[in-house]
């Protein structure tokens, strides 16, 4: 009878003739580091879209619109290489949006914040 040892700790299997593991805990932690990179990224990506949001939210407070300018934008710490999805408007220009909010570049040095009016639910 062949010997077969535990992919993660590699101590010797006992049990039936496919196991791979000793027990949960191994299993949990081959597998937690197989997927630790992908997961990482995804998880970025997600803190990162999430502080943009918390920004814009914070900006915007109760209003609509606001006008504000390049360099106030950029002292938030907001991220503009992340955002959810692109809206283009009847005159071309584009928004970007962070889930309900979003951002135009109106002039040169002045961005202005929208905040996306949400369906109602249908319940």
């Amino acid at each position: 009878m062949e010997k077969k040892f535990c992919l993660a700790c590699s101590a010797l299997i006992r049990g039936r003739s496919d196991k791979r593991f000793c027990d949960d805990g191994c299993r949990n932690a081959h597998n937690n580091k197989i997927n630790s990179a992908p997961n990482n990224f995804v998880r970025h990506i997600n803190t990162t879209l999430r502080r943009n949001r918390r920004i814009l939210e914070g900006l915007l407070g109760n209003e609509k619109i606001l006008k504000i300018s390049r360099e106030n934008l950029l002292k938030t710490g907001l991220d503009m290489d992340y955002f959810t999805n692109q809206l283009c408007n009847a005159k071309g220009q584009v928004y970007f949006f962070v889930y309900e909010f979003g951002y135009l570049s109106i002039e040169r040095d002045h961005f202005l914040l929208v905040r996306q009016q949400l369906p109602l639910s249908v319940s």
